[in-house]
């Protein structure tokens, strides 16, 4: 899998949208959270202060952060220091925070090859999902124990049915498989997409997926004055329409729009179940 910075870039794009609304004087702080990525926060974090710096520029802001991550810890850590004004969520962290950070949903986001909108078993051996249960289940998407069982199985299974192997690269999970470590793994469609790519897969097959999921959100915080708020939703849907356009297309974009909870109010209640 290479490392293609498509949320660092489109985020920092997004950046253009929202400088017509923002106050002048104010730092505009963003934060983007995409676990399980390929590539490093380090990677990608130059490409976001350059555009970020760029969309200041132009905008005449005093300033603007962009901070990338791939680990919801740290991610965390720097929310409490930084107080930022906006986010851009993978979906697990977005049902974690919802609540207890009380984001409010303002937009989604879909990227190329961004992962996390659909799941699947795999397995060499196995020819159904009865075939994994009681055998080892490789994956790097079990550190979200809820998110699997609540959201992900759709009632099918739970990781409990499965002696979990946690691993912590994608291609890593594939290959538990391959070299018959793991009768099954649970990969994403980012991973499932490369399947065919990996040396040793040609008899790897899925035996089981999820129902389509959500896109990335994109939500506020309340230290997102209203003005500010608003004005950047309602530019998310024209990001990419005139200079937009080229840089959409050169890094993937491929939609963006305003949305409220109801967009994601059938997950945020499978989530919350028996809570």
């Amino acid at each position: 899998m290479r490392f293609r910075p498509v949320l660092s870039l489109s985020v920092a794009a997004m950046a253009l949208s929202i400088g017509a609304t923002g106050h002048a004087g104010k730092e505009v702080k963003l934060v983007i959270l995409k676990e399980h990525g390929v590539g490093s926060s380090a990677q990608a974090q130059p490409y976001v202060d350059k555009l970020v710096a760029i969309a200041a520029k132009k905008q005449g802001w005093s300033s603007a952060k962009g901070s990338y991550f791939t680990d919801r810890k740290a991610a965390e850590t720097s929310i409490d220091a930084d107080k930022p004004d906006f986010a851009i969520l993978s979906l697990p962290a977005f049902l974690a925070m919802k609540d207890t950070r009380k984001l409010e949903t303002i937009g989604q986001v879909a990227v190329a090859n961004g992962g996390g909108q659909q799941y699947f078993l795999i397995s060499k051996d196995a020819s159904d999902l009865a075939g994994c249960k009681g055998k080892k289940l490789a994956s790097d998407h079990a550190d979200d124990p809820r998110f699997i069982d609540k959201v992900v199985s759709g009632g099918a299974f739970k990781l409990a049915d499965f002696t979990v192997e946690v691993t912590k690269r994608p291609i890593q999970t594939i290959k538990k498989v391959t070299n018959g470590e793991a009768t099954c793994a649970l990969i994403d469609d980012a991973q499932f997409a490369e399947l065919a790519h990996v040396d040793g897969a040609a008899g790897v097959k899925q035996v089981w997926s999820s129902a389509k999921l959500p896109p990335m959100a994109v939500v506020a915080f309340a230290t997102a004055d209203k003005p500010t708020k608003d004005g950047f939703k309602a530019a998310l849907s024209t990001l990419c329409d005139g200079d937009g356009k080229t840089v959409c297309k050169e890094i993937g974009l491929q939609s963006l729009k305003p949305a409220g909870d109801e967009a994601y109010a059938q997950i945020l209640a499978a989530y919350k179940k028996d809570k």
